[in-house]
């Protein structure tokens, strides 16, 4: 393939690529089909219970599986990227991304489903840090800003179309047929990137294997330690044994890296409070939004009755809301510091989980719409300002390492969202049950309805109740957000340029 003058970092910022705006919808796209996936599949939960018999531990590994797969490669995934080209991992991930979908259609049973979805998250770990490293490339820095929030609005087209043209298909097909929309996504997708998108990449390197092993093995035992928290508890040996392993694989990626005379990372970085700070800002947005869909498709369709079609349009207040106010944080970021902006969104996000406290089974779909218009405020002004804020602060050589860490605290948050409110909501509705309700039937609130009409009232009632307690503890990670951004980020944004960082960085290596 042909080199272009955008594998260089130093003119694919100056001026911009003349197609920059087509690459945007491309990349938009791209990210599209993996928000379609994980959007569809929330609502699908109630269909695989009933159509694969999958307990709720079965459903859990179905979610989780693509975050193990996804958050355990990502900046292996990302420094790939970088050194053997950004367009080259965007479309290997398409192409595997689309195929694992195309599997996942003939499963016939959970494990077989999770392993397609393990699959898939394999492919989204291609292809999600290139589009992120690909955007900031081909934009110059007084447009990224402006990108970053045509990406987050495209992206919140997904989560719209995903649970409306879900529903629709759940209506008519079978669960399978979730799956099936991807392809089509997939496809356009790559005959975009093919046409359109330049190839780019960082200067030269060796690639670093034993990093590569290292950050592999400690990302995906820390997952894989949150993810079995619900079901084995904190103090279990799997989780222990999880969380140990990862933390002494990550001191040695970290020791490995400070030495490596071409680091994976460039540890530097994490010295700059813009990075840092962002970066746990990121873990607890994702972490107040996480497993907010994972306890809202049961309430809609299981308390409220709804079809999987009325609930994915139920769900579209917190899209158009988020959509609308990306637009506006773009806007106000020229204006406010990023600082600012985090900090009053996830405050208003813990407005939105204490609003969602207080809905009941008899409250019906009214107050639930105004916490999710709340919500979508929230996370419409701090969600671009914390991507951006965090990858302007990464050098041009490391954006796909960069755009990995991006998405490696956003899917930490996630996954300690779905084993932590998850763990929440099912004890939580499992203690709010009756005496009468026998054993078997207390593991969630499709295994108690499935008794039949005599339960139906006590199983609603436990779940709103279970729902307002793992909708507090959400409203209280909102706020330890809010305070994390106040405090560590900087009140004025750095001027420093990110280069100096992985210089000192190397001297230090050396």
């Amino acid at each position: 393939m042909t080199s272009t003058p955008f594998e260089s970092a130093d003119t694919s910022t100056a001026t911009g690529h003349p197609r920059r705006w087509w690459i945007l919808l491309i990349l938009c796209l791209a990210v599209m089909v993996l928000v379609v996936d994980n959007t569809v599949l929330n609502l699908a939960i109630p269909s695989l219970m009933r159509d694969l018999d999958a307990t709720p531990q079965d459903i859990q590994w179905v979610i989780d599986a693509y975050i193990l797969a996804f958050a355990g490669l990502l900046l292996t995934a990302g420094s790939l990227s970088d050194r053997f080209g950004r367009r080259k991992m965007l479309l290997i991930g398409l192409v595997l991304f689309g195929a694992a979908s195309l599997l996942a259609t003939m499963a016939e049973t959970p494990w077989q489903l999770i392993a397609c979805r393990g699959l898939m998250g394999v492919g989204g770990s291609l292809l999600m840090p290139s589009t992120l490293s690909l955007l900031f490339t081909v934009f110059p820095p007084e447009e990224q800003r402006k990108a970053m929030a045509g990406w987050s609005m495209v992206a919140m087209v997904g989560v719209v179309a995903g649970p409306t043209v879900g529903g629709v298909l759940l209506n008519h097909f079978w669960w399978g047929s979730i799956f099936l929309i991807n392809v089509p996504i997939a496809v356009l997708a790559i005959i975009g990137t093919v046409a359109l998108i330049p190839e780019s990449k960082g200067p030269a390197r060796d690639v670093d294997p034993a990093g590569a092993v290292l950050s592999i093995v400690g990302m995906a035992a820390i997952v894989w330690a949150i993810i079995s928290i619900p079901a084995d508890g904190f103090g279990s040996a799997k989780v222990l044994g999880g969380l140990a392993v990862g933390v002494v694989a990550l001191t040695g990626f970290a020791l490995w890296e400070k030495r490596s005379e071409h680091p994976m990372v460039p540890l530097a970085l994490f010295r700059d409070r813009n990075f840092s700070g962002t970066s746990f800002s990121i873990v607890l947005l994702s972490f107040t939004a996480g497993g907010l869909l994972l306890a809202l498709t049961q309430y809609l369709q299981f308390v409220l009755g709804y079809t999987p079609l009325k609930a994915g349009l139920a769900l579209i207040p917190y899209a158009v809301a988020a959509t609308v106010f990306n637009g506006l944080g773009a806007t106000l970021g020229k204006k406010m510091a990023d600082r600012s902006l985090i900090s009053l969104g996830l405050a208003i996000i813990a407005v939105s989980f204490g609003i969602m406290s207080q809905v009941s089974d008899s409250s019906g779909y009214g107050l639930l719409i105004i916490g999710l218009l709340v919500m979508g405020v929230g996370g419409g002004l701090a969600g671009p300002a914390a991507y951006t804020l965090l990858m302007q602060s990464v050098p041009a050589d490391h954006r796909g390492v960069g755009s990995a860490m991006n998405d490696t605290v956003q899917q930490t948050g996630a996954a300690l969202s779905v084993a932590v409110l998850g763990s929440v909501l099912a004890g939580a509705y499992s203690s709010a049950l009756p005496d009468s309700v026998p054993e078997q039937a207390r593991k969630s609130i499709a295994d108690t309805l499935a008794l039949g009409p005599d339960f139906m009232p006590a199983a609603r009632t436990a779940f709103v109740d279970a729902m307002s307690i793992a909708m507090t503890v959400g409203a209280v990670g909102a706020v330890a957000g809010a305070v994390v951004a106040l405090v560590v980020l900087p009140r004025r944004q750095a001027k420093a340029d990110a280069a100096d960082l992985v210089s000192a960085g190397d001297d230090s290596a050396g």
